[in-house]
């Protein structure tokens, strides 16, 4: 396995755009996975690896002999398979998924099932985030809840760095004297805070956990659920994306139509949970949820996606652009 540079995440410190710090960060990040060898059927999702070339010119499709029909580092869709296909080829070199262990942290968790007494919440987190990384094609393995004690922490990380990649948590990464995350992963490798210009979301931890002679990333997201959610979206996904080799991980934004008023503060990124409305003339629209608070579940719910304010907007007028990043992308 590829190691990771001990430096990879040191960014932390004032507050900075996520785009300065994803800058920063993303072209000292390598491929920590091995390649395989996958079957057509088995490709849609992966990361490819090598190029695919064609072996004769094909001028109807408009490829020359000897070019890459289809570039390292993508990922493979539907419309890719079809192509490799039209080449004649029968697998592709691909990414092995990376292997990422998936914890939540703190003594006021209850697992689903269980009697909820008072003061405790249900760990709704560690089910979103694993859907996340399913979605993603990454083989998560689901570790449960850490307790609030730096040894228990710290033994749940030498054990997850025996046979994973990376370690992703939700919460337990604040100066609070029961979050022992962070003493953990300090201790045991190093960790960098991120203070991001983002609402919701500022605090993000990125770092790294050795033992056994292995290194691998530690991504410690907030502990509320949407602030969790923008920042898995926005930070964590291009990460484990770029550490399978992937080459283009930036979102994609869609330009909608904004049916809301709303003011922000300069020199802050803004994500707002909206639903979309489609028009009689075929445009589309964005209606913000009524309340927006980071806790809110059920706005993750009913909204399609997040509409992106960029740090130099203030006032948001009804009928402006806006750039609108779906859930289902």
């Amino acid at each position: 396995m590829t190691q990771l540079t001990d430096d990879c995440f040191a960014v932390g410190g004032p507050l900075m755009p996520i785009e300065d710090a994803l800058a920063l960060v993303m072209p000292r990040l390598v491929r920590v996975t091995e390649p395989e060898e996958v079957a057509l059927a088995e490709a849609p999702g992966r990361i490819l690896l090598a190029d695919v070339v064609s072996p004769a010119a094909l001028p109807e499709a408009g490829i020359a002999a000897g070019a890459a029909a289809i570039p390292a580092g993508r990922r493979l869709t539907a419309r890719d398979i079809w192509l490799a296909a039209a080449l004649g080829k029968r697998s592709l070199t691909v990414s092995r998924p990376l292997r990422v262990a998936l914890f939540s942290t703190g003594d006021e968790l209850v697992e689903l099932g269980q009697p909820l007494a008072p003061g405790k919440i249900y760990d709704s987190n560690r089910r979103t985030l694993g859907a996340l990384l399913q979605q993603l094609g990454l083989a998560y393995s689901d570790l449960g809840i850490l307790s609030d004690r730096q040894e228990a922490v710290e033994q749940a990380l030498i054990a997850a760095a025996s046979d994973h990649d990376a370690v992703i948590t939700s919460g337990g990464v604040s100066t609070g004297e029961e979050d022992h995350v962070r003493a953990a992963v300090e201790r045991l490798g190093s960790l960098h805070i991120w203070r991001l210009a983002i609402k919701p979301g500022r605090p993000v931890a990125l770092g790294q956990v050795e033992a056994g002679g292995r290194r691998l990333a530690f991504l410690g997201l907030p502990g509320n659920p949407v602030a969790a959610m923008v920042t898995f979206l926005r930070v964590a996904r291009p990460i484990l994306l770029r550490l399978m080799g992937a080459s283009d991980v930036a979102p994609i934004h869609y330009r909608v139509r904004a049916e809301f008023e709303h003011r922000k503060k300069r020199e802050r990124r803004e994500y707002l949970r909206v639903r979309l409305v489609r028009h009689e003339d075929g445009s589309l629209g964005a209606v913000k949820f009524p309340r927006e608070g980071a806790g809110i579940l059920t706005s993750l719910v009913e909204a399609d996606g997040l509409v992106e304010l960029p740090e130099t907007v203030t006032k948001l007028e009804p009928g402006s652009m806006v750039d609108f990043l779906p859930f289902a992308g």
